[in-house]
């Protein structure tokens, strides 16, 4: 499903270049569960941006779901993004002025999709919001929202899942439940996902462990 070759990112600094990733190497086979931990600072979001396509790399390759990211344009990756990913992220990024079931039909729309309405009510219903589908991210939780960011990030029934620290903002009983959601629908859907978390209770929650330090891999583990 995603296969890293080698991988570099750096960085031009007033200081000068600033490597953030080094030579990182790893597959991950459809349906497996990864965590990507490390202190800050040692390149775990760069690492969820490459793999996504979200960056272009100084050297080494990305192959997703069998297209090399790095022989397409801007506009193709994106399209791979929108066909196969789902994203889940700290700060959530919903779009403050749609509702709750507008921001999870977002997806669908950008791929031309216009019959999503039932998959989207019933994700939200999926994850407790059956109730929310008119509020919007200002009348909702920082819980709520991350579930409302889940159920979008499952609306293309996508084949890899990236999370960026997706407990981060929450407090520690509504990380326990949204944990529960993503390992759940993620089981649900048979997804690949690819977890960045300096939690390392939610990380052992995944079948592997990839430890970076100073943006290079130091240790993976499956359990």
């Amino acid at each position: 499903m995603l296969k890293v070759e080698r991988l570099t990112k750096t960085y031009a600094t007033a200081a000068g270049p600033l490597t953030v990733l080094r030579d990182v190497s790893f597959e991950l086979e459809a349906g497996s569960t990864v965590a990507v931990v490390g202190p800050s600072g040692s390149g775990k979001t760069t690492l969820l941006g490459l793999c996504a396509g979200l960056d272009r790399p100084t050297a080494g390759s990305v192959t997703l779901n069998g297209r090399d990211l790095g022989a397409l344009t801007e506009d193709e990756r994106a399209l791979v993004r929108n066909d196969c990913v789902g994203f889940v992220f700290q700060n959530f990024q919903l779009i403050p002025t749609l509702t709750a079931l507008e921001n999870v039909l977002v997806p669908l729309e950008l791929r031309g999709g216009r019959n999503g309405g039932g998959e989207a009510r019933g994700l939200l219903e999926r994850v407790g919001l059956g109730g929310r589908l008119d509020h919007y991210p200002v009348q909702l939780s920082g819980g709520e929202q991350q579930r409302v960011a889940l159920a979008r990030a499952f609306v293309n029934r996508p084949r890899l899942l990236f999370c960026d620290e997706p407990t981060g903002n929450l407090d520690d009983d509504t990380a326990r439940v949204m944990t529960d959601l993503v390992f759940g629908m993620n089981r649900e859907r048979a997804t690949t996902l690819m977890l960045v978390t300096h939690n390392l209770e939610l990380a052992r929650r995944c079948t592997r462990l990839i430890r970076l330090r100073g943006g290079a891999v130091v240790g993976d583990e499956t359990s």
